[in-house]
């Protein structure tokens, strides 16, 4: 076992090579000894396995396919068990695609690089590597320092504090902690999707709760139309970030019209779906919400851009995002009574052209419900409470915003104790410079 290590400011990621073959091994020990990283070589699987044994903070492992004794993927089956946070990869120098399929299967491999390599494309698959890892890393600790700041918080009311003790007593009792950490991070993504989102409105304050609106429209006419719910949670994502795009586009064309714009004008504002595409392209679980934001401006005779795609070749869930998005601008700008009737008229008349007429059915009803939820019931008032004085039960009248804008809570909202708690919590946080509007009997 020998090791190359460049004296950095910062301790350099180990990475351990394992082959059969000394010429590869120093090859690969000369190529990396001007990088930054900690080179750590092993003659065999065997010798490999007792390598992590003793570096438990190697971040990277490759190892060579062909050996005697443990081939590359038993050997990366083993590794997995030592060192589950290593990132591993399959350096073959045959075509076999059983190894490779192996190899992430049993293995679970990060990828695969073929035999003889090219060395630019090395260094340039392990830097990637080594960043995807950094990265992991990163989040653990940035998690780590989030659950400290949470238990710093000594000032939750106590039917909150009793909440989180109930929770973890429960986990400590049934022994699913792993559950538990995997539904917290479910939470924390959907939670990151709506905190963004609202950053978003905040780049268009004229926009108000767009975002949220246009989910809401688009996943209950996805459910309508019986999309199974994975997709249902991407479109979702999708319609809360489908104009995340337009942060890069100047503020003169914000406040325009399609039609006011000059040439260059639409030119730039036909990039934000692309742009919002390559936002969130590095995200590897929001590529397919990704692709929803990229098509959700293309029109089903295929006058639409960026691709002008046409008919089928739209996803189902651009479709509805796009039919959802056009019905609350135009409610939302239309200032009569009849605003709803308005805005769905705007999307029949599009129906064939812009949009397509097998979903207008379903975002109809869809339309007709919410609206239907959200009419004031007679002898009802508005009032103003401060946010201690609010109770369960309480419908809100007016979006509440925090005090530098973020919207807490949409209108219609039927309070409980968790959404009161949590308004409380934000009130402390980032103080309204208002009470909060709901409606009570006259």
């Amino acid at each position: 076992m020998e090791t190359v290590s460049n004296i950095k400011s910062r301790a350099p990621m180990a990475i351990l090579f394992v082959d059969d073959e000394k010429n590869v091994l120093q090859s690969l020990r000369r190529l990396f000894m001007d990088e930054d990283y900690e080179v750590i070589i092993a003659n065999s699987g065997e010798e490999g396995l007792e390598v992590l044994r003793q570096n438990p903070s190697i971040g990277l492992i490759v190892s060579d396919q062909k050996m005697p004794g443990l081939t590359g993927v038993d050997f990366l089956e083993k590794a997995k068990i030592i060192a589950p946070d290593a990132l591993r990869i399959l350096l073959t120098g045959y075509a076999d695609i059983n190894a490779v399929a192996d190899a992430i299967n049993r293995g679970g491999a990060y990828r695969y690089i073929t035999k003889p390599w090219k060395d630019e494309e090395l260094i340039q698959i392990i830097g990637e590597a080594a960043r995807h890892y950094s990265l992991i890393m990163e989040n653990r600790k940035l998690q780590a320092i989030v659950k400290k700041q949470n238990e710093e918080l000594t000032d939750w009311n106590s039917q909150l504090e009793y909440y989180v003790q109930e929770q973890t007593l429960e986990i400590q009792k049934n022994n699913k902690e792993l559950e538990k950490l995997n539904q917290s991070l479910k939470n924390n993504f959907k939670n990151s999707i709506m905190a963004f989102s609202s950053l978003l409105e905040l780049r268009d304050k004229g926009t108000g709760n767009h975002s949220k609106n246009v989910a809401e429209i688009s996943v209950m006419t996805a459910k309508s139309m019986g999309i199974p719910g994975n997709e249902v949670e991407t479109i979702t994502v999708a319609a809360l970030l489908h104009d995340i795009g337009k942060i890069g586009i100047p503020d003169v064309l914000l406040i325009k019209e399609w039609e006011d714009m000059d040439n260059e004008g639409k030119k730039e504002y036909m990039q934000h779906p692309v742009r919002g595409q390559s936002a969130i392209d590095a995200v590897e679980n929001l590529r397919k919400a990704g692709m929803l934001i990229r098509h959700h401006h293309e029109w089903f005779n295929g006058e639409g851009f960026p691709d002008k795609l046409k008919g089928d070749k739209i996803p189902v869930g651009s479709k509805i995002i796009a039919m959802a998005d056009s019905f609350e601008r135009t409610f939302r700008k239309t200032g009569v009574d009849n605003a709803m009737e308005v805005a769905l008229h705007k999307i029949r008349e599009g129906n064939g052209t812009k949009f397509d007429p097998e979903i207008y059915p379903f975002i109809e009803s869809t339309i007709k419900e919410i609206h239907s939820k959200l009419k004031v019931k007679t002898g009802m008032v508005e009032m103003e409470f401060d946010v201690k004085d609010v109770k369960e039960g309480m419908v809100i009248s007016r979006d509440v915003k925090s005090g530098t804008g973020i919207i807490l809570l949409s209108k219609g909202t039927k309070l409980d104790m968790k959404s009161i708690n949590a308004l409380r919590r934000y009130y402390k946080l980032d103080p309204s410079k208002s009470g909060v509007f709901v409606l009570v009997e006259r």
